[in-house]
């Protein structure tokens, strides 16, 4: 990450500084305002007063930022006030970069101490630019903002250095989701995640066609069959020593690092052309490992993600097919482009062998849940205990990556029925999402599983708050909020 995040105990006299004031402010505290004019100080008293909540004071040698804390009362939660607290990031952010500044010291003055981080957080995210691929020097934008420092006697400098892991974490899942198939093909994509392990510390083995060829891993190979390049399969595993849990828990992203639909083709624009994004679920495990082992997070955790592109050349797979999936089960094919739920099938059915604790999987599956929650949530199912289920949506409400559970009901069986085979790959026009996760869930035996469908908010294609667009990173900060409190 470019952008450094550090503690300090004080800030120096001059500086730039950003200060959050308690809800309900009408005078500075003296902190806030001891080398302000008369002027500049009754300027600010009046904003306060008209209820304004981002103040700028240009002190010329340096700036003054006062950013006011919502109050928490009412239907303003502390998890929507520091969400709240995220998005007066991004709006603050648009003045530093217009100021020029380059090192920003965040003092929260609130009663609870609760605001430095949030705040942080929204500027950090908000500050990400990916780096892509311009020669002009012109069009390279280089970021101006270098350093956020935190002073705050509320926090520490540890809490600092965790949120840094994280958005390093997801940081990393931006830029693999942003690159395009030329630049991140499905070797290059496991190769990026070697890379990462060796940054941080995690174990990764990669297998090639031979090997995913003789564990029989017939949905892999026949999304694969229509491509040019061969598939991968890549295992990451973060075990430390000390580690709190005696099985691990096992993550599995689904990597189709492009998708056309196959023979299904999709149609172009506004489908087909940002299908780069198909591997978000990959990228977002590669980012939850990544942070966990930054941070020394002690758990045992397991990375899963078989990746290809589902393209329609070749010897492709066609709607019509039956092919025998690593679990041994049988699925017709009625649709090339469901092929997501096939690659995560396989990967499911193989993490049986791990005996996990549970297993939670993360894909960009079908179009019905972006239609069912937008880009606002994160549609999920799965077999996990009501524990299990709350604990992962409260993590969704502390990071603002809500949670909406569907259903798993018996009859939803009836919609992925084959004639010919045990099951087949695409369910009804009703309830899209749902009749997926039925398809998954039919390889999730021996132990509890949740599947996310991170359709929604993994890519955007145009800019919301601190997410940005394009790529998000959707799914790190809450995986990892959740798995660090069973550690």
């Amino acid at each position: 990450m470019s952008l450094a995040l550090t503690y300090a105990a004080d800030f120096p006299a001059i500086a730039d500084t950003v200060f959050i004031l308690p809800a309900g402010t009408t005078d500075l505290p003296v902190t806030a305002a001891a080398d302000l004019s008369e002027a500049a100080r009754t300027y600010v008293a009046e904003q306060l007063a008209a209820d304004a909540k981002l103040i700028r004071i240009n002190q010329y040698s340096h700036r003054h930022y006062y950013v006011v804390a919502p109050a928490v009362e009412g239907k303003t939660t502390a998890h929507l006030a520091a969400e709240s607290l995220r998005k007066s990031g991004f709006q603050l952010h648009a003045h530093l970069k217009s100021d020029k500044v380059q090192t920003l010291y965040i003092n929260d003055l609130t009663d609870t101490d609760s605001g430095a981080l949030p705040l942080a957080e929204g500027v950090a995210l908000t500050a990400y630019q990916f780096e892509g691929y311009k020669t002009d020097d012109k069009a390279k934008k280089a970021p101006v903002l270098e350093k956020l420092v935190l002073v705050s006697a509320g926090i520490t400098a540890e809490q600092v250095q965790e949120l840094a892991g994280v958005l390093e974490g997801v940081f990393l899942a931006r830029n693999l989701v942003n690159a395009p198939l030329n630049k991140l093909n499905a070797i290059q994509f496991a190769e990026q995640m070697a890379e990462a392990g060796e940054k941080v510390g995690f174990h990764t083995e990669i297998l090639d066609l031979v090997r995913i060829e003789a564990l029989r891993m017939g949905g892999l190979l026949a999304v694969n069959q229509g491509s040019p390049e061969p598939p991968t399969f890549t295992i990451m595993e973060y075990k430390p020593e000390g580690a709190t849990n005696a099985k691990p828990y096992v993550l599995v992203g689904k990597g189709v690092v492009f998708d056309t639909g196959g023979l299904s083709l999709k149609p172009t624009p506004n489908s087909m052309d940002m299908m780069k994004c198909d591997m978000a679920g990959g990228a977002a495990v590669t980012g939850v490992l990544y942070a966990l082992a930054k941070n020394r997070v002690p758990l045992h955790v397991i990375g899963l993600v078989p990746a290809t592109d589902n393209r329609p050349g070749g010897v492709a797979f066609v709607p019509g097919d039956v092919i025998t999936m690593y679990s041994g089960l049988t699925v017709e094919v009625m649709n090339t482009d469901a092929e997501g739920r096939l690659l995560l099938a396989d990967a499911l059915a193989f993490a049986k062998k791990y005996n996990p604790e549970l297993v939670l999987d993360f894909a960009t599956l079908t179009g019905a849940a972006a239609r069912a929650v937008g880009k606002e949530g994160i549609v999920c199912m799965g077999t996990a205990d009501n524990e299990q289920m709350l604990a992962l949506k409260q993590a969704g409400h502390r990071t603002h990556e809500r949670l909406v559970e569907f259903p798993l009901w018996d009859e939803y069986a009836d919609h992925i029925k084959s004639d010919i085979a045990d099951i087949n790959n695409i369910g009804k026009g009703e309830a899209g999402a749902i009749s997926a996760g039925k398809f998954l869930e039919r390889f999730t035996e021996g132990y509890p599983w949740v599947h996310f469908d991170i359709a929604g908010p993994a890519f955007l294609t145009a800019p919301d708050s601190y997410r940005g667009k394009g790529g998000t990173g959707t799914a790190v900060r809450l995986t990892y909020d959740f798995l660090v409190r069973r550690a």
